[in-house]
C-alpha cells in the first residue's frame, strides 16, 4: 500500500509540475513575431509624425483589369513590391463612388495586397457592369485624407499585344 501511495504522490508532484510549465514565454515570443515586420509603419503614426507618402509608380503601368484575378498579371515582379514607401500594414483605397476597401498586411501591404482587397469587391461583376474597368493608379492626397489612397479607373487600357512592348517603352515619363 505505501508502495502505491508513493507513486501517487509522485504523479500528483508531476501533474502539478506541469500545470505550472506551460505558461512560459513561448506563447508570447511566437506572437509578436508574426505581428508585424521592423520598418512597417501604422498608418496613423506617420500622419502623426507628418511623414510623406510614396505610392507604387508600378500601379499605373499594369493595365489590370478590376474583375480578374491579381494572379493572371505578366508583371510579378511589381506584384511583390510595396504599395506605399514607407509601407504600412493598413491601408483604405477609396473609390470615386463611394465604395471603400482595406488592403491589409502586417508585413507591409504590397501591390498584390491592394489589388486582391479591389478584385475581392469586383470579382463577380460582369465586364459590361463596370463603367471604367481598368485600374489606372492610386492618388495621395494629404489634404483630403492621410489614411486612404484614391483609386483611379479607366474606360480601356493597352491593347492585349501591347503589354509586352511596354517594358521596352515603358520610359516614356
Amino acid at each position: 500500500m505505501s508502495a502505491d501511495t508513493a507513486d501517487l504522490t509522485k504523479v500528483d508532484s508531476a501533474v502539478s509540475g506541469l500545470s505550472s510549465s506551460p505558461p512560459k514565454d513561448e506563447k508570447k515570443g511566437h506572437r509578436r513575431a508574426s505581428s508585424s515586420a521592423t520598418g512597417v509603419y501604422n498608418i496613423n503614426d506617420l500622419e502623426k509624425e507628418g511623414k510623406e507618402l510614396q505610392i507604387a509608380k508600378e500601379t499605373q503601368k499594369l493595365n489590370w483589369k478590376l474583375n480578374t484575378s491579381p494572379a493572371t498579371l505578366d508583371e510579378k515582379e511589381a506584384l511583390k513590391k510595396f504599395l506605399t514607401n514607407p509601407p504600412v500594414k493598413k491601408i483604405d483605397l477609396h473609390f470615386p463612388l463611394g465604395l471603400e476597401v482595406t488592403a491589409r498586411n502586417l508585413k507591409g501591404v504590397t501591390v498584390k495586397d491592394a489589388l486582391d482587397a479591389i478584385y475581392k469587391q469586383y470579382r463577380k461583376k460582369a465586364d459590361d457592369e463596370l463603367e471604367n474597368p481598368i485600374l489606372a493608379g492610386f492618388e495621395w492626397d494629404k489634404e483630403e485624407s492621410w489614411t486612404r489612397l484614391i483609386v483611379h479607373q479607366k474606360k480601356e487600357g493597352a491593347p492585349s499585344g501591347g503589354k509586352k512592348k511596354n517594358k521596352k517603352g515603358g520610359d516614356d515619363d
